[in-house]
């Protein structure tokens, strides 16, 4: 049976996501933006987390962390590397490692850039990928500590999954990333469908995520930087991908 997945959106703009495996009980939380939130869909539906798994060391993401642990007895697992500065981890991972999470495999990714030490969650029986603020829909995150290189490698190592992979991401900011989208390519029909969906959405308060990768793409310019047409409308067209890239994101900083 595949996992269940519930979306819980936090603080101002933010996602954590729910995994329950109704055989075992088992509940699994990928990051703790806030506390409240998120024990309010634990007790309506009257789960108990069993994991809580931490993507990045910023405050957004794990501030509900020690009240959840608490509420339940959870444990904690994030990036080894980036054990310095998260809550206390009872499960230290690093990129490459393959653990076991609501009965299922969970292969960690190395995705910094955003932040160093920042990994992603993959779960290949189910095709879910827990990105939080590397690939967004439509989208990628700050370069607050990596470089365009590094997050560019991360984006392709992200890219290369099954196409038909959920990417349940960190932030509610699609409608201005297809906004900008559309500055780099106003002449893909499918962002251009994409972006008239997102705006659907919004205008009903709906969540825009998890995405279809299949979808990120053929629309996400930040991981099209390779493409001919989008070097093209560059002028880049000599550039390496990693250099369109830190293009594209120097101008998605001043959008």
């Amino acid at each position: 049976m595949p996992l269940d997945l519930v979306t819980v959106p936090c603080l101002s703009d933010n996602y954590a996501y729910l995994l329950r495996n109704e055989a075992t009980g088992q509940t699994a939380l990928v990051d703790a933006p806030e506390s409240e939130a998120i024990a309010h869909v634990l007790d309506r539906k009257g789960w108990a987390l069993t994991d809580i798994l931490l993507t990045h060391h910023h405050d957004d993401h794990l501030e509900g962390t020690a009240a959840l642990r608490a509420r339940d007895g959870a444990r904690v697992i994030g990036a080894a590397a980036d054990a310095h500065r998260l809550p206390p981890l009872d499960l230290a991972v690093s990129p490459g490692d393959t653990i076991e999470v609501c009965g299922e495999a969970v292969e960690v990714i190395d995705v910094s850039g955003h932040t160093l030490g920042h990994v992603a969650y993959y779960l290949p029986d189910s095709r879910l990928a827990f990105t939080a603020d590397s690939l967004m829909a439509l989208g990628c995150g700050r370069l607050f500590e990596g470089t365009a290189e590094q997050m560019w490698e991360s984006l392709s190592r992200l890219a290369a999954l099954p196409p038909d992979t959920m990417i349940c991401s960190g932030h509610e900011y699609t409608a201005n990333n297809a906004r900008f989208a559309l500055t780099i390519e106003p002449g893909n029909a499918a962002l251009t469908s994409r972006h008239d969906t997102v705006m659907m959405a919004r205008s009903n308060h709906l969540p825009t995520v998890p995405s279809l990768l299949a979808d990120e793409l053929a629309t996400n310019p930040f991981l099209r930087a390779g493409e001919a047409s989008v070097k093209a409308a560059l002028g880049m067209e000599t550039a390496t991908d990693a250099e369109v890239f830190a293009e594209i994101r120097r101008r998605k900083d001043s959008f």
